[in-house]
């Protein structure tokens, strides 16, 4: 299963596989909003507890193995990381931003660290126009947490479109994701600013990588020449 609700179709895929096939590129780690580009380019984020997940499926999803890094350690993303994605024409316009958020959740660093990074995400999510849709990574092996709620409270209070895509779905038996699935599906659909379609992933198999990129290119004006 690679998502809850099958809408897909063959050249929305071709699409989303040309689009990861542009340069996706390192630009740039914001510990502060006045750092992020300024160049209006559309953002894509990816949010989500410590060790859910985001660096693998961001790889998976570029198909750079070392692209975004991944650690054993929980909490090594502590910045915004911007990645530049797809094609940028002649006038500087076109293509977009992923986003690499710092994973919350994780206590085991200082509460003065913990506390930065809750107020960069807090003040990213609430004040940024470019950002179009911020993926909520959930671990298919536990579904939402409370940590996971509390961000959703703050996208639903500011208005911010995000979509759940849960992650690692090799690990849990069928049974136990077919649950998770149901419980995280039941949940998002009372939230306001929840995109209603579920998306369910595995970066170690490749498992509705396909669909997640073509999820991206469509909210991405221009992102690729047809």
């Amino acid at each position: 299963m690679a998502m809850t609700d099958p809408e897909f179709t063959a050249d929305d895929l071709a699409w989303g596989q040309a689009l990861f096939r542009t340069p996706c590129d390192f630009i740039l780690g914001a510990v502060a909003v006045d750092g992020l580009p300024q160049d209006g380019r559309p953002e894509i984020a990816f949010a989500g507890r410590s060790n859910v997940g985001k660096s693998s499926l961001i790889n998976a999803l570029t198909g750079r193995k070392t692209l975004a890094r991944v650690s054993v350690t929980p909490g090594r993303t502590r910045e915004l990381n911007f990645f530049t994605l797809g094609a940028k024409g002649p006038d500087g316009t076109g293509g977009a931003y992923l986003v690499d958020m710092p994973g919350y959740g994780y206590a085991k660093v200082s509460r003065s660290a913990v506390k930065g990074w809750t107020q960069l995400i807090e003040d990213y999510l609430r004040g940024r126009r470019e950002l179009k849709r911020v993926f909520l990574l959930i671990d298919a092996r536990h579904g939402l947490k409370a940590n996971d709620r509390e961000t959703m409270k703050l996208m639903d209070e500011a208005a911010v479109s995000y979509q759940g895509v849960l992650t690692k779905s090799d690990k849990p038996k069928k049974t136990e994701l077919d649950a998770v699935i149901a419980r995280t599906q039941a949940e998002l659909a009372k939230r306001p600013a929840a995109f209603p379609q579920l998306l369910v992933t595995s970066a170690r198999e490749g498992l509705g990588i396909p669909e997640l990129r073509a999820t991206i290119a469509g909210l991405i004006p221009n992102g690729v020449e047809p």
